[in-house]
């Protein structure tokens, strides 16, 4: 009789379990099937390479600012540095396949990412200690002047960071384990796809330990956490030294695929950049910031190739996120699953679609503007004939479909709000 009663629970949480490989069986396939697509695409795995390095990147932040509420302006210290690290440990491979001898001559390339992560984490640890002992805006800052200041070290130390110029490596060198040449960027595919798999799978496997839930509690109320006997600057030190590490591996893992780095990659661009992917794609769901970092890039990407105001668009990409939806496209995948899962997406639906309309209308309306403007300053742009449309800066209309769409966006979003507010 217990086996009958053990037995019917024991199978949910099968279920369950299975149901979460799911996810991981689709990730796994599509890295293994994208390479099919786009086989002889040079350009397609250059930037599928990219996205895999962003990927990284991107959760790596959102240990820090997601998961345990740290606001960073100098996340890329330790991609950087991770990067130094493995690009002076490829020089190191280079030097010792000649002789032939001594430890290098026996490490392979593709444990690069985990020099970077050593690296990152070490310099996590040194760091970290006194800087966790401030929370919110005082350690924004804090992060922010070590950002600074390491960007000039990168100046200022040429022997080691290379000056501006940087440091140049060969992949190419070494053992080659699993046949991989590391000379095509296809081949550097399966090396990026690989890392990004494990690191995006450690990440996610972080967020289930019992580190992982603190650093929610953290995040959320410190002074509960302390009160139960959990000083909230260890568990601070401890998210930092992991979010570090894994900066650090996403830097081993550009310095394979770019064969080079400059005290650039130290700076407040990329740290900027790794906030934007995980804003974009939302810092409250796990995969948010993987869907940030695959819009952004292909945004940075594609853009560049059309008009000289690309990064212009990818700020009112932003803009509009964090005014429109501050919990990211993650977060409007999740509110849809919710919706669905109890019922209500029907209910919802309407004014979910008139509040993308509103949104769509307001941020068509500012691309027409900043066309008209750039048309003005610097001529004719190609990206305004991609869509067929050609503006006109010196005709009234133009500047007139500029005013009808944002002021019909935003009375349509106002009046959305409002339906919200009733249902609520």
């Amino acid at each position: 009789m217990s086996q009958d009663i053990i037995a019917p629970m024991q199978r949910p949480k099968s279920r369950t379990s299975l149901r979460g490989l799911v996810p991981w069986v689709v990730f796994a396939a599509a890295l293994l099937l994208l390479p099919v697509f786009f086989s002889g695409n040079s350009t397609a795995f250059t930037l599928l390479n990219v996205i895999g390095i962003n990927i990284v990147f991107a959760l790596s932040y959102n240990m820090l600012l997601g998961q345990g509420g740290m606001l960073s302006f100098g996340h890329a210290v330790f991609f950087g540095l991770g990067s130094y690290a493995a690009m002076h440990a490829m020089i190191a491979i280079d030097e010792a396949s000649y002789a032939g001898e001594g430890f290098w001559a026996h490490v392979p390339v593709l444990g690069m990412p985990l020099v970077g992560m050593i690296a990152g984490g070490l310099v996590a640890l040194v760091l970290g200690w006194p800087f966790c002992r401030r929370a919110g805006t005082a350690f924004a800052m804090i992060t922010l002047g070590l950002g600074e200041m390491v960007a000039a070290a990168g100046q200022m130390f040429p022997s080691l960071f290379g000056g501006e110029a940087g440091i140049y490596g060969n992949r190419m060198v070494g053992p080659q384990w699993f046949g991989l040449e590391l000379a095509q960027s296809s081949d550097v595919y399966w090396f990026i796809a690989f890392w990004t798999f494990a690191a995006v799978f450690a990440m996610w496997a972080f967020t289930r330990t019992p580190l992982g839930r603190l650093s929610n509690a953290v995040r959320d109320n410190p002074d509960r956490l302390q009160f139960i006997g959990y000083p909230p600057r260890n568990v601070r030190f401890m998210i930092f030294i992991a979010s570090g590490a894994f900066g650090g591996l996403a830097g081993g893992m550009a310095a394979v695929n770019y064969e080079i780095i400059t005290p650039e990659a130290l700076g407040l661009i990329p740290s900027g950049l790794a906030l934007l992917m995980a804003a974009v794609g939302g810092l409250g769901v796990f995969y948010g910031p993987i869907v940030g970092a695959v819009v952004v890039t292909l945004m940075n990407s594609m853009l560049s190739d059309y008009t000289d105001a690309s990064i212009l668009y990818v700020g009112l990409v932003f803009l509009a996120i964090v005014m429109f939806a501050p919990r990211g496209l993650g977060g409007g995948i999740e509110q849809v699953r919710v919706a669905w899962r109890e019922g209500e997406l029907g209910q919802r639906l309407p004014g979910w679609l008139s509040g993308a309309l509103a949104v769509g209308m307001i941020i068509v309306g500012l691309v027409v503007l900043v066309e008209l403007t750039f048309q003005i300053t610097h001529g004719d742009d190609e990206f305004a004939h991609v869509f067929g449309v050609d503006f006109d800066a010196a005709s009234l209309w133009g500047w007139l479909t500029v005013v009808v769409l944002l002021v019909a966006g935003g009375l349509i979003k106002r009046a959305t709000n409002k339906l919200r507010e009733g249902q609520e």
